[in-house]
């Protein structure tokens, strides 16, 4: 018999936290294990959800326990409410109570045992989850409530503060409002002035930057960003389209969209710049009309469109730059015959790119070459015999684990002579250390025969798989279309390919191979 403790905070266990009420997870486990020990039941686990989900998909702990309640691992579980099980919609309550009830699982509490074979135990357990999941909504639409109406008086109800403000509450505040951090104000107003003016040149004009300039040019003055890396191009636009900046802020800009694709349910999060703002209690960093420019420069800039959602690039997520180590990305060449190439995505890099075909031919006569150089580096005997090799290793390791498991009951037995009289202190010393001795000398043999076993491992599954797939691989790779196909194949044998080119090709010499490539096979470790 052995029962299985679940604990889990409630919304309303942080408020009692704010309160001073102490901690909720170490006050509900020291009273569940007063009612284990006074119902003299043996905890076997305990677990600990200390992640907030309605539902059980975001509850890790919570999936755990079912998988083993339905598996029969548990003859109940101790948790202080029902509520604390499933607050989620009926689906995830169904599925709740099916687990304890197939598996004539009890579920303990304080207050009552509920038996899942019990008919009016099953009734009363199913209504309290029905309840539950009542309440939870009732809660939850009371918070919103109170949510949009601080979002309509102008609080600031986001979790954390965008670059440039910080999050604060005054004494006497119903709610929290932003404080500027002048540094950073400082360089949001250079990424809007940069993106709507432009920086004045030598002959009088403005020259107007795009994110991937702004970005740069952030990076190149070593301004860090809030979490202390480079800038991306991404975190630029995020700035730009923050009304926040203009002392607005927004409601449900990036709400949660779920939809049922495959018999799954997929959530998604597009941004909505449509989305409801007032004015907040806060300073605005930039003016109105800034920000309203800002916005036509980008809703004026094209947005990239692709023809197909189909994987075009056979080596994505292979070739990485030798220089900088950004993967390399697949980029239709701006000359006549449109071919595409391979670069990197980096503009201060200076790797030069090359005609895809090109790298991808290069890479399979390397693969070919390489797979001919592997199998030789080892002696013929050893490529031959991998098979029996391995057998007669796996068969010393069994032998050498008995012979060890013997030494640890003889020295066992020993400890066991001695309480028994039958042996005095002087010869269990000696019998004691001739055996502690044998024992180190056994783990010692025994761990080099396991790394033998594991090499003669190791080359019976080159042997047996590795290689073959790699000719495989050389042989047809060739006659398939599918692009999505060659780049699985290619992952299944490559770890990534290393790419440089410091010359560029001459006019007219389009097929000259005058990069490097070096790639690094997932060949099995010995």
């Amino acid at each position: 018999m052995s029962y299985l403790m679940y604990l889990r905070k409630s919304r309303a266990d942080k408020e009692a936290e704010a309160r001073g009420e102490g901690e909720t997870l170490a006050r509900h486990e020291q009273i569940l294990s007063e009612l284990a020990a006074k119902m003299d039941l043996p905890i076997g686990a305990t677990y600990k959800e200390i992640v907030s989900g309605e539902t059980i998909s975001s509850r890790p702990k919570m999936q755990q326990l079912l998988i083993e309640v339905m598996q029969g691992q548990w003859d109940g579980v101790l948790v202080m409410e029902i509520e604390r099980l499933a607050r989620g919609d009926t689906k995830d309550q169904g599925t709740v109570a099916e687990a304890f009830k197939f598996s004539n699982t009890k579920i303990i509490t304080p207050i009552k045992t509920y038996d899942p074979l019990n008919e009016y135990d099953e009734e009363y357990f199913e209504f309290n989850l029905f309840m539950s999941r009542r309440e939870y909504k009732t809660i939850n639409r009371r918070i919103q409530r109170g949510r949009v109406a601080a979002f309509q008086d102008g609080w600031y109800i986001a979790g954390t503060a965008p670059y440039g403000y910080e999050k604060i509450k005054r004494k006497g505040d119903k709610g929290y409002t932003l404080d500027i951090v002048d540094n950073e104000a400082q360089v949001v107003r250079m990424i809007y002035d940069l993106y709507t003016h432009g920086e004045l040149q030598d002959d009088g004009s403005y020259l107007r930057f795009g994110s991937y300039q702004i970005k740069d040019r952030l990076n190149d003055l070593h301004i860090q960003s809030r979490s202390g890396s480079t800038w991306s191009a991404a975190t630029i636009i995020d700035i730009l389209r923050n009304p926040a900046y203009a002392g607005y802020q927004r409601w449900s800009w990036r709400k949660v969209q779920k939809k049922l694709v495959g018999g799954n349910i997929v959530e998604s999060r597009p941004k909505n710049d449509d989305c409801p703002k007032v004015k907040g209690r806060f300073e605005a960093i930039i003016t109105d009309e800034q920000f309203e420019l800002a916005q036509k420069i980008r809703e004026g800039k094209p947005t990239p469109i692709r023809s197909t959602n189909a994987l075009q690039n056979p080596l994505s997520g292979l070739v990485y730059c030798e220089k900088c180590g950004t993967l390399m990305t697949r980029q239709p060449s701006n000359t006549k015959d449109h071919y595409p190439v391979l670069r990197c995505p980096n503009s201060k890099c200076t790797n030069i790119s090359a005609p895809l075909y090109l790298i991808e031919q290069k890479l399979i006569e390397g693969l070919a070459e390489w797979a001919d150089e592997y199998e030789l580096n080892w002696p013929k005997k050893d490529w031959e015999d991998t098979e029996i090799s391995t057998a007669t290793y796996q068969h010393s390791v069994d032998s050498m684990q008995g012979k060890l498991d013997t030494i640890t009951k003889q020295l066992s037995a020993a400890y066991d002579l001695l309480e028994q009289g039958i042996y005095t202190l002087q010869i269990f010393q000696e019998r004691r250390s001739t055996l502690e001795n044998q024992k180190e000398e056994t783990e010692t043999e025994l761990q080099r025969l396991n790394r033998e076993l594991e090499i003669s491992q190791a080359r019976a599954r080159a042997k047996r798989e590795f290689l073959p797939t790699i000719r495989h691989i050389v042989d047809t790779y060739w006659t398939i279309d599918d692009v999505f196909v060659k780049n699985t194949m290619l992952k299944e044998v490559l770890e990534k390919v290393d790419y440089l080119k410091t010359e560029r090709n001459k006019k007219g010499g389009r097929g000259n191979a005058n990069f490097s490539i070096y790639f690094y096979p997932r060949v099995p470790k010995f």
